[in-house]
């Protein structure tokens, strides 16, 4: 049982910052774009994007809509997946996979920032397409989102766990 009182503790990761130009009357306008992750390292995370003149400004505009987006994901026995899942965003194509205890976070960039930060301590993955750290970070969040636990699957086709299993 989750106690309301209970203030939740998110852990921050500023994936990228880049600094972008827009080019108007009077010349080039610069501006700081940020992509930040952010997570409670138990099963909600969270990725937000911001636009600021300055980096610091960006970072907590990136905060607060990476909060907006906060999904909560199923987290299996041994902190791994329930099942495999296939996330796209873009031209990214993220596949994760569970794995046995001990395995760790067999993942890069973005895509283990977002598992790490999800509480996930043992997945595989492998990233497709575009390295693109934006659509990457979100082709995850798709790929988590999709996950389904055992009982959500016996409550969703209305039917008992032999069944379902095939015995």
């Amino acid at each position: 049982m989750i106690n309301p009182n209970k203030k939740i503790r998110w852990e921050q990761r500023v994936v990228k910052v880049s600094r972008v130009s827009k080019v108007v009357k009077g010349g080039k306008k610069i501006s700081f774009r940020a992509t930040v992750v952010i997570g409670d390292m138990e099963e909600k995370v969270g990725v937000g994007v911001g636009k600021a003149k300055e980096v610091s400004i960006a970072i907590k505009k990136a905060e607060t809509d990476a909060k907006k987006n906060i999904i909560t994901i199923p987290i299996a026995q041994g902190k791994t997946i329930p099942h495999s899942m296939v996330g796209i965003a873009g031209g990214s194509k993220v596949f994760i996979r569970p794995a046995v205890a001990g395995t760790g976070v067999i993942a890069g960039g973005s895509v283990r920032i977002v598992l790490e930060l999800a509480g996930i301590k043992n997945i595989l993955s492998k990233q497709l397409g575009s390295n693109n750290h934006l659509n990457n970070a979100r082709a995850t969040i798709i790929a988590l989102k999709g996950l389904n636990t055992i009982d959500q699957v016996m409550q969703k086709r209305q039917i008992s766990l032999e069944q379902l299993l095939g015995k």
